[in-house]
């Protein structure tokens, strides 16, 4: 039996060093019932990160990992939404800003359903949780089983995507919506910029920015914009969190592709407990297509986000709506590579954008930056303005590898695991010199590079939308087999465990 948190595998050698490493960084921001990103700037559980946070515990505790995501969805409001901060009631106030006295959840949140007896924020992240589901359940299905996890946590997972696939479709397209850059994860992209101008930021007295006593402000959000994003979240919470009626409303790329590939994941789930699947396979191919013909744009090679609040039906880059695309190149435009029924030609588009001047896939860049290294908001170390990430490039490592470019994802693989290890797993780092950025010591950065050695422990099997398991044995170069073939391919399962 293996202790809870314990390391299960821990070869000789360098990796094995970076094993526990990796390793103790994860039990040191465990809390007991989940885990903090970092101790200092970020002391409370936050929606994307536990679930790439469970994808690497898997690997030291399947049980663990089940309990990172029973606590998160354990949180879900009524209308299906799983917020993007879970607070823990021992944090003092004035630890995080915004704090739960400003989302006042219970009581602002009341008519959609937010939970009682947690305080949370009421907005969302990425929904990466039904793959981080799927995974965890893979690492130890008699654990799994023992536990009934997967029967809990499905009901919450398809009250989830109902509630994305409904109540965000805000621009008619069939995609989701972010209605704050918060909740697209990239909070300080330059894709925000243009829709943000529209919002008039709150005033610099009304709140106070705790991220500042934790980074330097130069590598922060501004005051202005810091302003917008307070505006942006009051305002929806004073219309009592319903969708449709704010400033700010925008399909990204990369917060839909996590949807499809996650409807693939449930769909796999779905079959585990006895149902077929097919319809929710079916689902995730058809909104494969809406995503390329909503957000694609072929003369640059690359996917743009939409702002539904901008622009006439039929203007500049807009299809099939209302709303344009909005001309900033993010590394989520890429990331739709981990989509199994992305078509072929523009998969291999999105690998020659991702190698050329504007990300610098294993030329200029060490990783691959988190916006476009020519554009003129470009910055190395400003928050998700140019900086390297490691879920990002975790991401793209996989999508590669699932479309049969096995030498570029090998590459990527191995930097980012002498990044994380040289940057004492940094939140985020220089994307030209792997300089560590933010705070050090970071979950996800941990648990993604535990995830990566595991990587090599066993052949990496991938899901078919047909449910069948098959080996990556795709020769480089060759694609992934065609629409619909196979689904994105996570890596190996986990041996061992935890059982308590």
């Amino acid at each position: 039996m293996v202790r809870s948190g314990a390391p299960v595998y821990d070869p000789g050698g360098p990796s094995g060093s970076l094993h526990l490493r990796a390793s103790r960084v994860l039990d040191g921001n465990w809390t007991g019932t989940s885990t903090v990103p970092s101790r200092g700037l970020y002391p409370h559980q936050w929606s994307w990160d536990s679930a790439f946070i469970a994808i690497g515990l898997r690997h030291l505790s399947p049980l663990r990992a089940q309990t990172e995501l029973e606590t998160l969805l354990g949180a879900q409001w009524a209308d299906g939404r799983v917020p993007h901060i879970v607070f823990n009631p021992s944090v003092p106030l004035d630890a995080y800003f915004p704090s739960p006295d400003f989302w006042r959840s219970s009581t602002a949140g009341r008519a959609a359903g937010a939970p009682r007896t947690v305080q949370t924020s009421g907005i969302v992240q990425p929904p990466v949780h039904a793959l981080a589901v799927w995974l965890v359940h893979r690492a130890d299905p008699g654990l799994s089983g023992a536990r009934s996890f997967l029967s809990r946590m499905y009901p919450r997972l398809a009250a989830w995507h109902r509630y994305l696939l409904h109540r965000r479709d805000l621009g008619g397209g069939g995609l989701a919506s972010v209605v704050h850059p918060w909740e697209q994860g990239m909070d300080n992209s330059p894709c925000w910029d243009a829709p943000l101008s529209r919002v008039t930021p709150a005033p610099a007295r009304s709140f106070r920015r705790a991220d500042l006593d934790h980074g330097a402000p130069e590598d922060r959000p501004t005051d202005l914009d810091y302003g917008r994003y307070v505006r942006l979240a009051a305002d929806y919470r004073d219309r009592g969190y319903t969708d449709g009626g704010g400033e700010f409303a925008v399909e990204d790329p990369l917060f839909n592709a996590l949807l499809i590939a996650s409807e693939h994941a449930l769909a796999e789930i779905a079959r585990e407990l006895g149902a077929t699947g097919t319809a929710r396979h079916a689902r995730a191919e058809r909104l494969t297509a809406a995503l390329v013909e909503r957000l694609w744009d072929p003369a640059e090679g690359m996917f743009f986000c939409r702002d539904e609040r901008s622009g006439a039906s039929g203007g500049a880059g807009g299809r099939g709506g209302r709303g344009v695309l909005i001309p900033e190149r993010s590394v989520a435009g890429l990331l739709p590579l981990i989509l199994p029924a992305l078509p072929r030609d523009i998969a291999a588009t999105l690998v020659r954008t991702a190698g050329g001047p504007h990300f610098g896939l294993g030329e200029a860049a060490r990783l691959v930056p988190s916006y476009d290294l020519t554009g003129e908001a470009f910055d190395p170390h400003r928050y998700w303005r140019g900086p390297a990430w490691f879920n990002t490039n975790w991401l793209l490592e996989r999508g590669l590898r699932l479309h049969g470019e096995h030498g570029r994802a090998d590459a990527l693989r191995t930097a980012l695991l002498d990044t994380a290890g040289e940057s004492g797993f940094a939140e985020y780092v220089d994307p030209f010199t792997g300089e560590a950025c933010g705070a050090l010591g970071f979950s996800w950065t941990a648990a993604l590079t535990l995830d990566l050695l595991h990587e090599s422990s066993g052949a990496p099997s991938v899901v078919s939308p047909q449910g069948r398991d098959a080996l990556t044995d795709t020769a480089p170069g060759t694609g992934a087999g065609g629409a619909g073939q196979r689904a994105f391919d996570f890596g190996a399962d986990a041996k061992g465990g935890d059982r308590g």
